[in-house]
Parts: C-alpha cells; structure tokens; sequence
C-alpha cells in the first residue's frame, strides 16, 4: 500500500489530554476508556450559573427538560499565572479557555521530550480550535477587568496565549468550525508543515463553558438528551450531552523525529476538510458530504477503506445526525473487501460529552491511545444500537467491549470525523506502528 508524503510523512511525537473527571494524564485517560468508564457530573456549582433556571427549562412549553448532567472540567477554574508570566488581574479576565490551552500545550512538549522553557525564537506553528463560550461580563462596561477584556475574550488569543508564552514566532492561529474545529486545526497545521511554514507545530482544541448557552439552545431545539448521557449511535438516543476538554498533539515530519530522538504515536497519513453545501439548514448534517470527504481523505492518504480497523465518529447521540453519519460510514467503509476483521466504530462523546471545539482531537487522541496500547476501548451504550440503519447489510460493528487490535503488516489503521453545526465536516487517517511498549 502507497501513502501520501510516504518518503517523510507528518507524525504525532508528543500529547496531552485534559477532561472531565479530573483527568489530565494520557494514562488515566486510557484507563477510564479501558473501564468503560462514564465521565459525567453535575453542573459546576462554582462558576456562577443560573442552575435552578436551568433545570427549570423544561416547565416551559416548547422546550425540553435539562438534567444536571455534563462532562465538565474539574480543574476548569485552577491556573497559576505567575508559571507562565501573566498577573493574577489579567489571569482572572483571560477565558478559561486561554489558561487550560496553555497548560495543557505544555504538557504535550514535555510528553514530546521537548523542554518548553527553551523555545524562544522558534519559528513552530500553533493551530488551536476554540469557540466562544460567554466568559465573564460584557467588554462594554466598566468593571474590573476592563483593559483586559480584548485579549482576555478574543479567540485568537487562544493559540497566541500559547505562541506567547513559549516565544514562538511561527503562525499562530485559532480555528472555529464549530464542533469540527479541533480536527481542522490539526489538518492546517500538518498543511503548514508540508508547506515548510514551519518545522513543527502544536496542534489541537479546547472547549470550557463560560456559560451554559449551549444547554439553553439544545433544550430549545430539543436536542438534549432526556436522560443525562450521550448515547452514540445507539437505539435508545434522544440528543447530546455537552461536555468539555481539551487536547494538544505536536506534529513533526518523521525525519525530523528521527533524528531528534522523538516517539512516533503514529502517521497522519492524510486529513481533509469540506461543507455541506446549500440544501438542508445549516445546522442538519448531509451523508453525502461526509461519503464525500472520506473518499478524499482516503484518496489523499494513499490508503483504501479495508485496512481501517478503528473508526472514531461524531456520534453526537441525537436522532438525526447520527443515522446520516452511519448511512455514510456503511457506504464508504462498511461494504469493503476486508483486509481486517470488521472495522469497529465508536466515540468518546459516550464516556465524556460532546466537548464540541475540543471533540475532533480528543477522539484522535483516543484513537492514538487505542493504537498504542493494541486493543480498541468500548463505545458506552452500544449494546442496543440504532436501527436506523441495517447492521446486517454492512461489516461495521460497534465497539461493545476492550478487545485487542490486530495490525495490518505491523501498522494500526484508523480513522476519526468531526463535524460542525455550521456545515464543516472534517475527517483524518491514521496510521500507528506496534510499539514494543506503550508508555501512555
């Protein structure tokens, strides 16, 4: 099998996690997925939210009830800003989503082996994805944090927080594609590699609720689910659950890990970004742009749909988008000749929540942790799935308990999806070598 960039293709060489349950090491990420293990809690009770209106919603005609239920950060409001030379005023204006991208960016460069504090001047990229979140009170004011609510809400300083702080040089830029923006950034960074924009560059997404908005909207939409999980693509699913997190990856060429010494967690052997185009509102997604996109990313990864053994999807768990999701899975991966046993889908969405500009690359760091450690973690709720398709007529199968991961010619294949409510679709080929031992 060819692949795109063959001669010298982008690699992942160092990561990080932060989610919920008071998760911040690849380890106990690993093992939480391992346990099937549910990572949802209540409602933060220290950010100031209207939670006794919240939970009220549902006594409203027209909108359904909200549970006291998400994947939320535990360490969301914790930061020590002195550690990366910001004063405890402006600390306090920035948006959290600023201070939990920067220490989680740093602990990717140690993962890496890289030492963060001797970075200055280097010309490495930094890709965030990140959308608002409502932080703190209207620039418009006079309050206490005014002088610093420019950079303490604009988006763009997410990944310019980071570039800052390390002393970076290279592009620096934030992405919003909604809940496909984390995936997109990890595309433009590997495009600014290949491009020689840059050398390396952190890459990744971060999503902390400033407000519960997001709640607001999907009970008015009537999207949320009834029973305070997210069940992905299974039979029982009403809407999503919102959750948080965030999750860097540092890409490099594999000449460059080589000669530097770095840990290779796997190939990105192709990634592609597209839109629904007119048609359905906005917000529905559209089969045919997702068969669309996935025919490319393989088309750009040199790799036929056969050899993918781990799908990581969207599964938002909402009655809509996820049998369009599957229809276009089946098509594209599920009617192959099989180089492998049938290809197993899942998403983390069912253990955490949907952390929506942070989901794409928390499910390509699952999927990374899969590859490392030989065995595929379980999708949670999948023993009853949807049937809005006919799992008889495909190979694809969910996810239903920790099993091993068998290599083709000693390389793991995999593939994640992201989608956003905006209409852009994102989706990346991996390729992860055996490790003789998975030190994650």
């Amino acid at each position: 099998m060819s692949t795109a960039n063959a001669d010298d293709p982008i690699v992942v060489v160092g990561m990080a996690v932060e989610a919920p349950g008071g998760i911040d090491t690849l380890a106990e990420l690993w093992q939480a997925l391992a346990e099937s293990r549910e990572l949802i809690g209540r409602f933060p009770r220290d950010r100031e939210w209207p939670i006794d209106q919240l939970l009220a919603l549902g006594e409203i005609e027209g909108w359904r009830s909200v549970c006291d239920a998400g994947g939320f950060l535990v360490g969301a409001t914790e930061f020590d800003p002195m550690f990366f030379g910001i004063t405890p005023r402006e600390a306090v204006a920035m948006d959290p989503q600023q201070r939990v991208a920067m220490r989680v960016a740093w602990a990717a460069l140690e993962n890496a082996g890289i030492n963060p504090g001797v970075l200055e001047g280097d010309s490495a990229g930094c890709w965030m994805g990140v959308s608002a979140s409502e932080y703190g009170p209207r620039a418009a004011a006079v309050n206490d944090l005014s002088g610093y609510r420019v950079t303490g809400t604009a988006l763009g300083a997410v990944a310019g927080r980071i570039s800052h702080a390390l002393g970076l040089i290279g592009p620096s830029v934030s992405v919003d594609t909604a809940c496909a923006s984390s995936l997109t950034a990890v595309h433009q960074a590997a495009a600014a590699i290949r491009a020689d924009e840059c050398e390396w560059a952190l890459a990744g997404g971060v999503c902390v609720m400033g407000s519960p908005a997001a709640f607001y909207e999907f009970s008015k939409n009537n999207a949320l689910a009834t029973d305070g999980r997210c069940r992905s693509y299974a039979a029982a699913a009403t809407g999503t659950l919102w959750g948080e997190g965030a999750g860097v990856v540092v890409l490099e060429r594999e000449s460059r890990a080589a000669q530097l010494g770095h840990r290779v967690y796997g190939r990105l052997l192709g990634s592609r970004i597209n839109h629904n185009g007119k048609g359905a509102p906005i917000a529905v997604p559209s089969a045919a742009a997702q068969e669309r996109l996935i025919h490319d990313t393989l088309a750009a990864a040199g790799c036929t749909p056969d050899v993918i053994g781990l799908i990581e999807g969207h599964g938002t768990g909402t009655p809509v988008g996820d049998p369009l999701e599957l229809a276009a899975l089946a098509k594209m991966y599920g009617a192959a000749d099989r180089a492998t046993g049938a290809p197993l889908l899942g998403s983390v969405k069912s253990n955490l929540g949907h952390a929506q500009a942070a989901a794409g690359i928390l499910g390509l760091i699952k999927v990374l942790l899969c590859g490392a450690n030989g065995a595929i973690a379980p999708s949670l709720h999948a023993d009853h799935p949807t049937a809005e398709i006919d799992w008889d007529a495909t190979s694809l199968r969910l996810a239903k308990k920790l099993e091993p991961w068998d290599p083709v010619d000693g390389i793991r294949y995999g593939a994640v999806s992201s989608f956003g409510v905006a209409g852009t679709n994102a989706h990346a080929i991996l390729a992860m070598p055996v490790l003789e031992e998975a030190d994650v």
